[in-house]
């Protein structure tokens, strides 16, 4: 619910690239009075406006009355360990955060996807992203944004977070041909996505919106 001094937000996944930088976003944003941060782990920084609450995305406990929601969940294979658990991240958990935050009264929702992501695609990456958008359009919810950004630029070693298999090798490549690449598919730094989806997130009327890689750059 919006208190008598502004916005009430979810955040889950705030202790990843591009939930770190929408929370950052968030409490520059003078009409956001509280912002409550759900995760698997505790956040390593306090703010007046900072509420941390450790879950089990599997068994969510009823979450606070809130106006927004944004997701920021996700993972790899490779660190999940398997097909089966990227799925429970990616798609499952993102499910239950906004059921439940739409039970905890959210109207207005972001979602962080991939660039590539389709229900059909054989690629099970970008299939279980694509399955994901579609169970939260499928929710009926008052406003939803969805941004598909590309490769992400971001120091994950700040994060206590290991580099991504080939990750460094990929952004050098893609700085260096930036110039040549469309812009849907350039790297995109995790500061941008958040910015992006934060204002389209607050401006946002009614119905889906998408926003790809290109028009998030330099946000």
């Amino acid at each position: 619910m919006t208190t008598r001094n502004g916005r009430v937000v979810l955040v889950a996944g705030a202790t990843g690239l591009v939930g770190r930088e929408i929370v950052s976003a968030l409490l520059a944003d003078s009409g956001v009075a509280v912002i409550h941060c759900v995760g698997r782990r505790p956040l390593a920084a306090g703010h007046p406006k900072l509420h941390g609450h450790v879950v089990d995305f599997a068994a969510l406990p009823e979450l606070p009355r809130v106006d927004e929601c944004y997701i920021a969940l996700g993972t790899t294979i490779k660190v999940a360990g398997s097909q089966a658990a990227f799925k429970a991240i990616d798609l499952d958990a993102v499910v239950a955060v906004a059921m439940a935050a739409k039970a905890a009264g959210a109207t207005k929702f972001g979602v962080v996807s991939a660039m590539g992501a389709d229900p059909q695609s054989r690629v099970f990456y970008n299939r279980i992203k694509g399955e994901m958008e579609v169970a939260l359009a499928n929710m009926e919810l008052k406003s939803l944004v969805i941004a598909r950004p590309s490769l992400l630029d971001g120091d994950r070693t700040a994060l206590g977070q290991p580099q991504r298999s080939g990750e460094s090798f990929g952004l050098m490549l893609a700085r260096r041909l930036r110039p040549l690449v469309p812009a849907n598919y350039r790297a995109i730094l995790a500061k941008d996505v958040a910015h992006a989806l934060t204002r389209a997130v607050k401006a946002a009327r009614p119905g889906v919106v998408t926003l790809m890689s290109g028009e998030m750059q330099g946000g």
